[in-house]
């Protein structure tokens, strides 16, 4: 996980206007409470307490099962075979590299299997990840990937800030392998890979980010920001961990 600090990367689709970046801007507050959150602030300051970060990491190994099942969710839920072998990319990904990588980094916080496995989730954890697989079964394809932008866009937009921001201490912070991960360059190029596959579905579906007034806008942006919310709320569980 020890990814080599880059001097500035701008976050995931900064660069033109995107579905993504349509729907940040449109839930710019509720955006900027996440991606601004007292748990991000003190992961990059090094101040979260231990306990704080195990938690998170039992509770995001318990995300991930359901971020991967989500992502199979979006093979069934895909027509197009660019669009299948997409979702059946991140699928792989999810399963077979990023959760090893997880894994691996728990048992460096002191967390063995037996733990990940035996926890409970959390009420913001089961909340979230429900209402993402039921975007996907009562929805789309892209209501599906609107409801999985924040966490995998906004991680990249988190861990690119971090990076960039001068108050942000590397050296000697016990989180610095988090932010390097996320604010590192494989990470951003699997973000914009993500945001292009947002755009190509919606575009499929007749909704252009030049066109305000088609009426599924207001639905997108509803989940987006629904998501975005939960989120926060991944992010304040954390803080207020049980006894480990």
């Amino acid at each position: 996980m020890n990814i080599q600090i880059q001097n500035k990367i701008n976050h995931p689709a900064s660069k033109k206007v995107t579905v993504f970046s349509t729907l940040r801007d449109a839930c710019s507050e509720d955006w900027a409470a996440y991606i601004n959150h007292k748990f991000v602030q003190q992961l990059g300051d090094g101040s979260l307490p231990k306990k704080c970060f195990q938690h998170y990491l039992i509770q995001l190994y318990l995300f991930s099962k359901h971020y991967s099942r989500a992502y199979a969710l979006a093979v069934f839920k895909s027509e197009h075979l660019d669009d299948l072998r997409e979702a059946a990319s991140h699928v792989d990904l999810q399963l077979n590299y990023e959760m090893a990588l997880h894994v691996d980094y728990c048992a460096q916080w002191g967390i063995d299997m037996d733990q990940l496995d035996s926890w409970q989730e959390s009420d913001a954890n089961r909340l979230y990840t429900r209402y993402v697989l039921d975007q996907g079964m009562t929805g789309d394809l892209l209501d599906l990937l609107i409801a999985l932008t924040p966490c995998s866009l906004g991680y990249a937009e988190i861990g690119s800030e971090l990076l960039s921001d001068p108050a942000t201490k590397i050296t000697g912070n016990p989180y610095r392998a988090w932010i390097e991960l996320h604010g590192g360059h494989e990470f951003q190029e699997g973000a914009q890979t993500m945001s292009q596959f947002v755009d190509r579905v919606a575009e499929r579906r007749g909704i252009s980010i030049n066109d305000s007034t088609n009426k599924r806008w207001r639905s997108l942006k509803e989940n987006f920001r629904t998501a975005t919310q939960m989120e926060s709320r991944f992010w304040e569980m954390g803080l207020h961990p049980p006894t480990l």
